[in-house]
This record gives structure tokens, C-alpha cells and sequence, in this order.
């Protein structure tokens, strides 16, 4: 398997990583193309348009914005989430879009930047189709892209007819190669390694050891800050749906009161909810995140990572890179066999994949095998089997921001369940993987991120 750590976590904004960060980077793309091909000077109007998932529910994980941004030249993790409003309002107010920073070209939001509802590309449920024209009205250059989930973009090109690559992301020759998870043990145990150092030095022989260590250290930063943040703003959460964010509540009320924790001895789960509710409520306002394999559930990984840092006794940054080492080596078998889109199969790809991969990395940091480890990522994922995606109004907030405290929690609970074992267990991470896969094939599209069913549509949004 070729995939970097780094492909697992990337940093980005909210609120989505399939719907926000994947568009944006296609649109990155895109333009690399027109600037390959010489055509930006001919470029005299652009058209994007949306399908599917992208289509049924972007307005709510606002990829509109996100194509915006990337057309404008913004990347995911470099745009500054204070001045994206300023810079969409710009458009909209002038009826210009800066393609890149280099060409003026007229932008209308309705007619050049559609929603096909009920429309899919045949490829992934996450489509979109690119055109530039010149004066005349021609075709300069036309792509379509899919966003097939965590940030990951495929052109039409790279994409194969079950919807996955051709390859993965590196292409490089690496020491250590496995596709599943019985490969995975099998080469950790020949080599005398653990799961976190076999996926490390796959990655030192691409960016060094030194290099890969600090990248990992800044993605904890990233996530980090992003909690920190999360718990201190205030206010109502963007989008309609007058949700009001809790995070800072929740933290003023276990700081405030440190006397609780003697009389309860579950005050360190609310803590852990606190420290998942910051981050998702930072991912709806569009804030600076960490795709954890997604941002839906990107605050499951940074509460069990925090829970570690906090509440372990001798937790340390070896600790930290262990953890996001292993979580990623997991988080690869799901994205290699099966899925992290919820537009393919549900929420079990994201909140499911979120707790199996930090269920493992708690497990690892708390001294498991590789067997526990394996052991605990399985559970994880056991028990949200057929988890459905329906959020209401099309928004990353409900049930989203508290389905990833459940998300972190269970983690917890499953990582301690496999250490209380022996590693021994009836039910393989690779057959639940598989099941998760076979599970989203069977799923109704309208619990596939469409938000055309379950609380999606019996709950008013309003």
C-alpha cells in the first residue's frame, strides 16, 4: 500500500472534507491544468457544475464556497478561514471571479456554478464537471473530478469503474508493503516492529525521518489549536440552524468546578466530549481543522488524542507520533478496501473509521500488541456497523458534532475492551472492514449524504 500518513491527515477547513476541502483542491487542480496548457489568457468564462451528493446537500457543507476559493487559487490548508467571507462577498457583489489571482472573468452564482439535484456522475455520488470557455463561447478545457472522501480528488481520468484510483497517492518504493490487515501483522512481525514504526519508515524513506516526525508533531498542533479555539468561541453555529455552540460552556463549567471530578468519576468523559464538541464545532463554522479521516468526524481522533495527553500518566511526544502513526496505518486499510465517504457508504466510513482508527492508536499507546491493536480497530468499527449519514438541513452539525463525542468515547471503551484481551478475537479487522464495504453497498442512498432521509427529514429544519 502507498499511502503517507499524510495522506490520512491533512489540514484544511470545515466543514466538510468530501465537500469542502475535495472541491477546493479539484479546483486547484483544474487550474493547474489551464496554467500547464498556457490557456489561462484565453479564459473568458468559467462553469462548474455540481452532482450528486455534492449537488444534494452543498449548500449545507458549503461547496460552493469551497470551488470558489480553490478557483480564486486558495488551497485548504493555507486560506484564512477569517477571510473567506470577505472574498465570496467580493465575488458576489462585483460579478467577478480572479481565476487564480491572473484573469477577471464575469461570475454568476446560479449560472455558472449550478446544483443538478437528482443528477449523479457515474463514477463516485461526488461530482463535478469543470469548462472554461474563450470569447466565442468554445470549450478550452473541460475535466470532471470526483471527491471520493478525506480530501482525496480523482479525475475522470484517474478514476476506475468501482469508483477507486488506479493508484494510490505515492508512487515511490517503499520497505514495508501490505494491503490488509493480516499483511499488516504479518510484516510488523517479520521485521520486529510495531504497527506505528512500519507505517514510519515507509514515510522516512519519502521525506526523511527527522521531517516526518515534525509533520506528524504539526498535525497534533493543528488539532490541538483547533480544540483550544473551539473552546473558547461562543455564539450560533452558520447555516440556519440556530445551533448553539457548547464547547465553551461545557469547558467553563469543568474548569470553574474542579471539585466535580472527586464525586464523579466519569467528569474525564466529559472532558473527552468537550474536547470533540470544540473541534466539530469549529468544523461547522468553518474553522482550521484536521482531516481525521474526514472533517465530519474529525474531532474523534483529536478528543482520544488529547485524552492521552491530559489524562495518561507519562504521556510524550513519542507517545503522540506513535498514536497518528498507527491510527493512520488503520485508517489506510479502510480507505484502501472499502470507503471514508459517507456519500458512499453512510457515516460507518467516517465516525466509524474516526473510532476504529483511534480506538487502535489509544491501544498502542497504552502498550498493546499489534494483535490488541488490530483487536481494538475492530471493535471500533463492530459497533457502528451500518451507521447512516442524514444531517439535518444538509449541515455538518446535527447529528454530526455529538456523533463524534459517542465516536471518541466508544474508541475509548474499545481500546479497553482489547487490552483486557489477549489479542485473540472472532471477528478479523479485515472481515469488518469488508462488512462496513458490503453494508454501504446495501444502504439506501437517501442515508448516503443526501439528507433525504432519517432525521434529515423528521426534524424541521428551521
Amino acid at each position: 500500500m502507498l499511502l503517507s500518513i499524510f495522506d490520512l491527515f491533512k489540514v484544511g477547513i470545515g466543514p466538510s472534507s468530501s465537500h469542502t476541502v475535495g472541491p477546493m483542491v479539484a479546483a486547484n487542480r483544474f487550474l493547474a491544468e489551464l496554467k500547464a496548457k498556457s490557456l489561462l489568457s484565453q479564459v473568458a468564462s468559467v462553469k462548474v457544475n455540481l452532482y450528486g451528493s455534492l449537488a444534494m446537500t452543498g449548500k449545507g457543507h458549503a461547496t460552493d464556497i469551497a470551488v470558489l476559493l480553490g478557483l480564486l487559487g486558495e488551497a485548504p490548508d493555507t486560506v484564512d478561514p477569517d477571510r473567506v467571507e470577505e472574498y465570496i462577498e467580493n465575488i458576489k457583489n462585483t460579478g467577478q471571479l480572479d481565476l487564480a489571482r491572473e484573469k477577471q472573468v464575469p461570475f454568476n452564482m446560479e449560472e455558472h456554478l449550478p446544483f443538478n439535484f437528482g443528477q449523479s456522475l457515474p463514477k463516485h455520488p461526488n461530482g463535478m464537471r469543470f469548462q472554461v470557455f474563450d470569447a466565442a463561447g468554445i470549450i478550452l478545457h473541460d475535466n470532471i473530478f470526483y471527491s471520493v472522501g478525506g480530501g482525496f480528488v480523482l479525475s475522470d481520468a484517474e478514476t476506475g469503474e468501482d469508483g477507486k484510483g488506479h493508484a494510490d497517492s505515492v508512487e515511490q518504493e517503499i520497505p514495508f508493503e501490505f494491503s490488509n490487515g493480516v499483511e499488516l501483522l504479518e510484516v510488523a512481525e517479520k521485521a520486529q516492529l510495531s504497527v506505528a514504526e512500519v507505517v514510519l519508515q515507509n514515510d522516512y524513506v519519502r521525506f526523511g525521518e527527522q521531517a516526518t516526525r515534525d509533520k506528524v508533531l504539526s498535525i497534533w498542533h493543528v488539532m490541538d489549536n483547533c480544540i483550544r479555539r473551539g473552546c473558547e468561541q461562543e455564539g450560533v453555529l452558520p447555516g440556519g440552524l440556530n445551533v448553539k455552540r457548547r464547547a465553551r460552556k461545557l469547558r467553563d463549567e469543568l474548569v470553574n468546578r474542579p471539585e466535580q471530578a472527586l464525586k464523579d468519576q466519569l467528569t474525564v468523559m466529559d472532558w473527552i466530549n468537550l474536547f470533540a464538541m470544540a473541534v466539530n464545532e469549529e468544523n461547522a463554522a468553518g474553522g482550521r481543522v484536521v482531516t481525521a479521516p474526514t472533517n465530519g468526524a474529525a474531532g474523534v481522533i483529536p478528543a482520544v488524542l488529547a485524552y492521552y495527553d491530559r489524562f495518561v500518566p507519562g504521556s510524550n511526544e513519542e507517545g503522540i507520533v506513535t498514536f497518528l502513526a498507527t491510527a493512520a496505518a488503520i485508517g489506510m486499510l479502510y480507505k484502501h478496501n472499502a470507503s471514508i465517504s459517507a456519500a458512499e457508504v453512510g457515516c460507518q466510513g467516517e465516525i466509524g473509521v474516526a473510532c476504529s482508527m483511534a480506538a487502535g492508536a489509544l491501544c498502542a499507546v497504552l502498550g498493546g500488541t499489534n494483535e490488541q491493536i488490530e483487536n481494538a480497530a475492530e471493535i471500533g468499527m463492530e459497533h457502528n456497523l451500518g451507521l447512516t449519514c442524514d444531517p439535518i438541513g444538509g449541515l455538518v452539525q446535527v447529528p454530526c458534532i455529538e456523533r463524534n463525542t459517542m465516536g471518541a468515547v466508544k474508541a475509548i471503551n474499545a481500546s479497553r475492551l482489547a487490552l483486557r484481551g489477549d489479542g485473540e478475537h472472532s471477528v478479523s479487522l479485515d472481515s469488518v472492514i469488508e462488512t462496513m464495504r458490503q453494508t454501504g453497498v446495501d444502504m439506501q442512498d437517501k442515508y448516503k449524504e443526501t439528507s433525504t432521509g432519517g432525521l434529515a427529514v423528521n426534524v424541521v429544519a428551521c
